[in-house]
């Protein structure tokens, strides 16, 4: 169990020293709050995490608030609410639908992949579970409040929350706490995942909540910057080659998110001639689903021209087709290129993109494009580390279409943009500042930065460790 360091302390549960798992446990004198609430992912040993029991007692925790939909910093949620969570989520209103959209989906992929596993026999497990079911997803749905941005909300005698934009994807969150102890207080601030700096997309995050005196960031990219890659000029370049090779290009995506900054770029391009017109698959039905939620929360995003309209989302074109049902999807597989399909997950850990790359990936003419960062042990890793096969659905599959990368299409913020925002909490700094959510060199680098340039207290935590709040 968690150690109460007095009734006032921080823990650390998840993402430290890597870049999933998200989970910050706050014990506020009898209150306790977990600060967002993710599954592990990528490396079998962080996997196993997932069905080890939390140090804490699930049915002890009073709220869970999130910084955003992804399910690194989400999927626990079935979990927990079937171990006996009991209390209230809170999220922006924005994160609220995409977490129905996201948990019911992981749910699925949960049950689906331990069916498939036993029907196949390739499990080790005898039979194979999921990790939870749909039925824990709708209940760990019931308990979530929304908040809007901005909006200070009493948890408790000792504890409140704000929500300030983080720009990472829609509904994104900079979490600030402020928790009293007889007239005296701590202002605690998580930064989740932060965004970017002119995106494409959205809107810049907001500055450091003034007076934060404990800041927990996000360190994915915290020792490099992103390369500075036009990414439309990437695109024409990639659909140029498969309408030479008459091949498919293949971009697994988060639902949420990047397939929607894609599809604008292939939009752009396929409009203004910078790219040829190529018929565009979404073979996603969340994704489809996250973009009309895109359309609907539209005070976040950059770009003034997503309303709706008497025309539908203006996500949407002419070259694009949606494909919701299962038969969809397999059909896409018999189709010869040129042609691009999008679908997710986004590190291939799963969903429909697994069947697209097992029956893509050994073709030459076929070329896969990864749009975001790629987790240790991921399939997504191994691709773009340029292995020779990847391992999926019990067997090897050969490697001979080619794998690109680009960066420039991450919603995650890079060491300068890093540095950045946690300027605007001032010279002097929080009195405490903690890296995590990153790989251990990540977060090391820039907690050396902070050191070395302001004279800062910095520190990597460890898995589970634990800290004094007063």
């Amino acid at each position: 169990m968690a150690e109460d360091l007095d009734g006032w302390g921080l823990q650390f549960l998840g993402a430290a020293r890597t870049v999933t798992g998200s989970k910050t446990l706050v014990d506020a004198g009898g209150t306790r709050v977990l600060i967002d609430c993710g599954l592990f992912q990528g490396l079998k040993e962080l996997r196993q995490r997932n069905w080890e029991d939390l140090p804490v007692d699930p049915s002890t925790i009073d709220h869970v608030v999130l910084t955003h939909a992804h399910i690194d910093h989400t999927g626990y949620l079935p979990r927990l609410a079937a171990q006996g969570f009991k209390g209230t989520v809170w999220t922006t209103p924005a994160t609220r639908e995409l977490c129905e959209l996201m948990l019911l989906d992981s749910a699925h992929l949960q049950e689906e992949e331990a069916e498939y596993a036993n029907r196949k026999g390739y499990s080790k497990h005898h039979p194979a579970l999921p990790l939870y079911r749909v039925v824990d997803a709708e209940r760990a749905l019931t308990h979530f409040k929304t908040v809007a941005f901005g909006a200070p909300t009493k948890l408790s005698d000792s504890v409140s929350l704000a929500f300030h934009r983080a720009g990472h994807i829609l509904g994104s969150a900079i979490v600030e706490l402020v928790v009293s102890r007889n007239g005296d207080a701590r202002r605690l601030v998580f930064s989740g995942d932060l965004g970017r700096y002119d995106s494409f997309l959205m809107k810049d995050p907001e500055q450091v909540p003034p007076g934060a005196d404990y800041l927990v960031v996000e360190s994915t990219y915290g020792n490099r910057e992103h390369a500075d890659v036009d990414p439309h000029a990437f695109f024409a370049e990639l659909i140029h080659s498969i309408v030479q090779s008459r091949g498919v290009l293949l971009v697994p995506a988060f639902a949420v998110g990047r397939t929607q900054e894609v599809l604008l770029l292939l939009k752009e391009g396929m409009k203004n001639g910078s790219m040829p017109r190529v018929p565009v698959h979404l073979d996603s039905p969340m994704a489809i689903d996250a973009t009309e939620i895109y359309c609907r929360h539209t005070d976040e995003q950059r770009v003034s021209h997503l309303h709706m309209d008497g025309k539908g989302c203006k996500f949407f074109f002419g070259e694009l087709e949606v494909h919701s049902t299962v038969e969809e999807s397999k059909r896409l597989g018999r189709l010869t290129g040129p042609r691009v399909i999008i679908s997710a997950s986004g590190m291939a850990t799963g969903g429909r993109i697994l069947h697209h790359l097992r029956n893509r990936l050994p073709d030459a003419r076929n070329v896969v494009v990864f749009v975001g960062f790629q987790a240790p042990g991921t399939r997504g890793r191994t691709l773009v580390d340029g292995k020779d096969t990847v391992r999926m659905f019990g067997e090897e599959i050969p490697v001979h279409a080619k794998v690109a990368k680009i960066d420039a299409l991450s919603a995650h913020a890079d060491r300068s943009e890093l540095l950045r925002w946690t300027a605007t909490a001032g010279q002097k700094g929080p009195r405490r500042t903690f890296l995590n959510h990153g790989e251990p060199e990540a977060a090391e680098s820039m907690a050396r930065l902070h050191r070395e340039q302001r004279g800062w207290d910095t520190h990597v935590p460890d898995h589970l460790e634990r800290v004094p709040l007063f």
